[in-house]
């Protein structure tokens, strides 16, 4: 079985995570952080705004049940990709919209998916596209958070039910079967 990766950042990790599992053909979403200059950043250093990094999610996909493009329509149908530096009320860098392409056709893909989300905005996209660097993990604890902690947490219930109905009414067919 052939395995593809792609590298997205939309807000809170936990947000994301959470919609992305729900997929047919998602294999692994493990949270971390892109994008930054502190080597091995913490969760604190990075929520505190000053390494740089992204909280981001890297799927590991199976290109022959979901394509990247659909990952892509995914990505700008369940976050605004019109505030810069915000998801809701999380602010900051950390927070951004951003896409991080491992190559050259994923960099295309990720410039045709802005152009076509952008039809579904009043706003201007303003998701970057920047170059992929080293991944970091974020700690044990994040993983997998919404299946766990996240369904006891406030904030979580708060922001990832509405995901994830926006992913069952626009992507139902794309569902992992239940």
């Amino acid at each position: 079985m052939t395995h593809e990766t792609a590298i997205f950042a939309g807000g809170c990790f936990w947000c994301t995570e959470a919609v992305f599992q729900s997929l047919a053909g998602v294999e692994r979403v493990e949270s971390g952080y892109i994008g930054g200059q502190v080597a091995d950043p913490t969760y604190k250093q990075v929520c505190g705004g000053d390494t740089g990094h992204a909280e981001a999610i890297r799927i590991t996909f199976d290109p022959t049940v979901i394509s990247y493009d659909d990952l892509l329509d995914v990505h700008f149908a369940t976050h605004d990709p019109t505030t810069l530096n915000r998801q809701g009320n999380d602010v900051g860098t950390q927070y951004r919209s951003a896409l991080f392409p491992l190559d050259a056709p994923q960099g295309d893909a990720a410039r045709a998916a802005i152009e076509r989300a952008q039809a579904d905005w009043s706003a201007p996209i303003v998701t970057m596209i920047e170059p992929a660097s080293t991944w970091y993990p974020a700690e044990d604890y994040h993983q997998s958070y919404w299946d766990g902690e996240g369904q006891r947490n406030p904030y979580c219930m708060a922001v990832i039910p509405p995901k994830l109905a926006k992913l069952r009414k626009g992507f139902a067919d794309r569902l992992r079967p239940e």
